[in-house]
């Protein structure tokens, strides 16, 4: 099998990246809308300020988090035919990291806000930690600490985030 050209490459990392986004968008969006419609439900009138708070938080965190996972998507169009897959690759990764970092903060902020409206704030509190410690294991601590495991794997050697962000 002949190794592939640098192009290939970074055709391939920006194949693997869609396919990472497609994943990220459609949970965020329906975070989304599950937040959207959230004010139109009657038991919405039985809501604290501090909910109201934790509730436009959730949003707003959703919505950075769609416009950034979305956002490759655009700048792909605008780049469209002009040989710059490289600085594509580069863009989508920084907004990928950037969208799970808010879908963090619309996901736990959400908890927050379902587990405030059921049970008393100090075991809501402790749930929607331990939520957040929960998606950082996963999202963050296990993929992190891979790294040092054992050898690299061929197909790995384009992910090192220097060479993502180099240039």
């Amino acid at each position: 099998m002949s190794k592939e050209s640098e192009k290939q490459r970074w055709q391939r990392n920006f194949a693997d990246l869609l396919q990472e986004l497609r994943v990220a968008q459609t949970g965020v969006q329906i975070l989304f809308a599950f937040l959207l419609t959230m004010p139109f439900s009657n038991a919405f009138n039985r809501t604290t300020d501090f909910q109201r708070d934790v509730y436009v938080v959730a949003l707003l965190a959703a919505a950075a988090a769609a416009a950034m996972i979305i956002s490759p998507v655009a700048f792909h169009r605008a780049l469209f035919r002009q040989g710059r897959k490289p600085e594509l690759v580069r863009f989508a990764h920084r907004m990928a990291s950037g969208g799970l970092f808010f879908m963090l903060i619309a996901m736990v902020s959400a908890v927050l806000l379902v587990t405030d409206f059921v049970l008393d704030r100090p075991i809501a509190f402790l749930l929607s930690a331990l939520t957040g410690i929960w998606f950082l294991l996963f999202w963050a601590i296990l993929p992190f600490s891979r790294r040092s495991w054992g050898d690299d794997d061929i197909d790995d050697d384009d992910d090192d985030p220097a060479t993502l962000t180099a240039g």
